[in-house]
């Protein structure tokens, strides 16, 4: 048919075929499911007056099928079925397995990425809007990869399907919107966290897998040093106090706080948690997921877990004074609480907490010790060379306190791009323990590289110093190390 069309996606979804081209107007059938919000968001992408006619299911479906019979990949090819909004969020079964029965490209680009992105260890699909359509990628080990371009109306249905799985309201597309969907891929479950954001050409995603099966969940997966291991293992075991886990987003923090809940032996406390999203259910734990819309903040669910008895608290993020007023309370009186902290430092974790108005003496009282951490790429040892440190690498050594080290390796010629010749990741870690001498500094408002000296004077080296074992191993690479470590 000549006259103007929605996106196969769209036509679906919405409920809306266009069946006739009037001229000043169109005349499309609508599907009893399609409500007065999708048809005002049907006039807009159309960008013409529609008249409407109501048909049954099943007339819609062969109204569909007629008008996109024998359509391209970036059409679409048939109908849905009348039980279409009955199984909307319903995705129990194997997620390529319903692709196959379902010839819409949209529903199939999502399957190939969804299924692509798992193959590859992606923790994130990125779908950015362009000018001519949106451009694809995977975020690889921390680090992005164009995976492919596809054009305008494909990009339209892509994003109208992401929010479909995601239960997002598919006709708002001026704000931004998030949500959740759990799918099976290969017989594997997948948790996806969807982002939407509306931008200059359109509404971009971002589709976040988090995979149970491969989640690390003990410090030795980790790769955090014995030493480390010893001293965060004997913190998080203490009947009461704060332990702090610090680094920028993207750190693992979260796996960090979920691998400390596996080391408490939760059949005999009561281990509750407040988490912004809840990634992963944890055995015997209360996981509450904080709901902005609904206020449920960190600090009113906080205020409410209190009373629930609490043995352990796990506090997702500290972001705020009453959080952290909380969190400092409850430490103080029997609970131990363990909670995550955006800071780029072990001391500067102090720091931001008296900035969010904790008193000194309180902290200096109930601080226990602060774990800061980072990620770096591992490299793979079938594309990775090694030489002596060059003149140039010496003195990069010399300058962030790293140490001598005899060999270091990265990756070799032929592993061509930033993605090629690293696999997988493992943390680089720092403990600033919380002793006499450092809590009498803490009473004291003493500067956070203070407290890091101090930490160091007691035996407890720098996150850069902490990187040699790892360089000399060939585990990763100096420029690895230096793009991840302040100096």
């Amino acid at each position: 048919m000549n006259a103007p069309q929605l996106p196969f996606e769209l036509a679906q979804e919405y409920g809306i075929v266009v069946v006739a081209d009037e001229g000043a107007s169109l005349f499309a059938n609508t599907a009893p499911h399609m409500t007065l919000a999708t048809l005002a968001a049907a006039r807009a992408q159309l960008g013409r007056p529609l008249r409407t006619q109501s048909v049954t299911t099943d007339e819609f479906a062969l109204a569909l099928r007629a008008a996109f019979s024998g359509s391209a990949r970036n059409d679409a090819t048939k109908p849905s079925g009348p039980n279409r909004a009955a199984e909307v969020g319903a995705f129990s079964d194997d997620l390529l397995a319903q692709a196959e029965r379902d010839d819409a490209p949209a529903v199939r680009l999502l399957a190939d990425l969804l299924r692509n992105a798992l193959a590859e260890r992606a923790s994130d699909i990125h779908i950015d809007a362009t000018e001519q359509g949106a451009r694809i990628r995977f975020r690889i080990d921390g680090v992005l990869r164009d995976v492919e371009t596809i054009d305008s109306a494909l990009h339209a249905a892509l994003i109208a399907r992401c929010k479909v799985m995601a239960t997002l309201d598919i006709a708002e597309r001026r704000l931004p919107q998030d949500g959740r969907l759990q799918v099976t891929i290969a017989g594997r479950k997948v948790d996806v966290r969807v982002a939407t954001l509306p931008t200059q050409y359109g509404e971009r995603a971002v589709l976040r897998l988090l995979d149970t099966a491969a989640a690390a969940l003990n410090f030795s997966a980790l790769g955090m040093p014995q030493n480390i291991q010893e001293a965060f293992r004997s913190a998080v075991r203490m009947p009461n106090g704060l332990v702090l886990v610090t680094g920028p987003t993207g750190s693992g923090k979260t796996t960090t706080l979920y691998a400390a809940v596996s080391e408490l032996d939760r059949a005999r406390l009561n281990v509750v948690s407040v988490e912004d999203p809840v990634e992963y259910a944890l055995d015997r734990v209360a996981q509450t997921q904080v709901n902005p819309r609904i206020e449920l903040t960190f600090a009113r669910a906080l205020r409410s877990i209190l009373r629930h008895d609490p043995d352990v608290i796990i506090v997702g993020e500290i972001r705020d004074r009453e959080t952290a007023d909380i969190a400092v309370q409850a430490a103080l009186t029997g609970h131990l609480v363990i909670a995550s902290l955006h800071t780029n430092s072990a001391g500067a974790a102090v720091t931001r907490l008296m900035e969010m108005g904790v008193e000194p003496y309180l902290l200096a009282s109930c601080l226990r010790g602060v774990l800061a951490q980072r990620l770096v790429r591992r490299l793979d040892a079938s594309k990775s060379v090694c030489a002596a440190p060059s003149i140039a690498e010496r003195e990069l050594l010399e300058r962030y306190a790293i140490g001598d080290v005899v060999q270091l390796f990265a990756p070799s010629e032929a592993a061509s791009g930033d993605v090629e010749g690293y696999r997988g990741r493992f943390g680089l870690y720092r403990w600033l323990p919380v002793t006499n001498e450092i809590a009498k500094a803490i009473h004291t408002r003493v500067a956070d590289d203070a407290l890091e000296q101090l930490a160091v004077e007691s035996g407890w080296s720098s996150m850069a110093a902490n990187a040699r074992q790892s360089l000399q191993s060939g585990d990763t690479s100096l420029a690895e190390v230096l793009r991840v470590v302040s100096a």
